[in-house]
């Protein structure tokens, strides 16, 4: 029996930060030595997620920290004269007030069981995204919570044990497979792949392109 829904909140509830992130690199070319975006977004991608990655425990940072850090890296590698603190703002201002999916809202008045946020971004983000869309969770997990990222497992283990559920109680919708789908299920979660852009589907894995199809797949919600 399913007692809770998990859910991922950037790219899942509301949009992720592409479009910003597309500007702070037509930035970077424009005021750096460079002619290809793809090689700033490629750096940048691969500067964070290094980090990232080895952000848990005694060493964990939180997001803005990471992508402050990943930022000036990659404005050094490529010679670039922008601000690194004005950039950051620009990806922080989407956090806080970031556009919501057309479904979201019907999603979470419409689910029968409690909803939870279980996100990898800071906490302070997450709760001002939420207050501004009006959205009222059951509660919130983040990764500066866990001190740990998914798809390590000591973020779903503390939703789990702070809801008091098990893995078997619950089902995770989110759009990474990698954070949400790998890291959910090596706990026992039943993980469903959001997937919005409609990719091909790994066998195996379940996958709906909006919120509300999730109620299509015959699991009472």
């Amino acid at each position: 029996m399913v007692k809770a829904v998990f859910l991922d909140f950037y790219g899942t509830v509301v949009h992720e930060d592409g479009e910003i992130i597309k500007k702070i690199t037509k930035i970077i070319m424009e005021s750096g030595h460079v002619d290809d975006g793809n090689k700033i977004g490629a750096f940048w991608w691969n500067e964070f997620q290094t980090m990232y990655m080895n952000a848990y425990g005694e060493a964990f940072e939180t997001q803005r920290e990471l992508e402050y850090k990943s930022l000036v890296k990659t404005l050094s590698e490529f010679k670039s004269t922008a601000n690194p603190a004005e950039l950051s703002e620009m990806m922080f201002a989407h956090w806080v007030k970031p556009p919501i999916f057309d479904e979201s809202k019907e999603f979470f008045e419409s689910c029968h069981v409690p909803i939870y946020i279980v996100s990898n971004i800071d906490t302070d983000d997450i709760i001002s995204a939420l207050d501004y869309h009006e959205l009222k969770p059951a509660g919130v997990f983040t990764s500066e919570d866990a001190k740990s990222y998914k798809p390590r497992k000591e973020l779903f283990q503390l939703a789990l044990q702070s809801a008091g559920l098990k893995g078997n109680e619950v089902v995770h919708i989110g759009d990474s497979l990698s954070g949400d789908v790998k890291g959910a299920s090596a706990l026992g979660i039943n993980a469903i792949w959001l997937n919005r852009s409609y990719k091909e589907v790994p066998d195996g894995v379940t996958a709906i392109g909006n919120l509300l199809e999730a109620y299509d797949l015959g699991i009472e919600i």
